[in-house]
This record gives structure tokens, sequence and C-alpha cells, in this order.
């Protein structure tokens, strides 16, 4: 298993990480999603190879950017 953190601009609330979680999940690959909306972190746990344009794209989903981590 292989974990990446990105930073996620735009989160401020238990909302916004309901969200982001929920579309990342959606993506092949992703085995586990943590978001720290405090330090507007993302980490993904992945089982199988994921890249870092699929996950910003599944952030886009949600209405948020990936900042940086790409």
């Amino acid at each position: 298993m292989t974990e990446q953190t990105y930073t996620v601009q735009g989160m401020t609330c238990a909302h916004c990480a309901g969200a982001v979680t929920r579309e990342v999940r959606l993506v092949d690959g992703v085995g586990d999603v943590r978001v720290d909306v405090s330090t507007g972190t993302l980490t993904v746990e992945a089982t199988g190879p994921v890249s870092s344009e699929a996950i910003a794209a599944a952030v886009d989903e949600a209405g948020y950017t990936v900042v940086a981590g790409l």
C-alpha cells in the first residue's frame, strides 16, 4: 500500500471534508482517504497505482483544488 498527501485549497468544514472523501474514494485503486480540514490536507492510501491527476480531478469534482502534492 502506498500513501500520498495533498494540500487542498478551499476546505473549511466537515461538509467539505465529506465531499472530498466521497469523490476521492471513487477513484480506482484508492483504499483509504483521510481529510484534515484544519491543515487543508488530504491523505490517500492506495491499494494499486493511482495517479495524482486522478486524485486532483476527483477533488475538483468535489469543488476544491489540489495546490500541492502533485
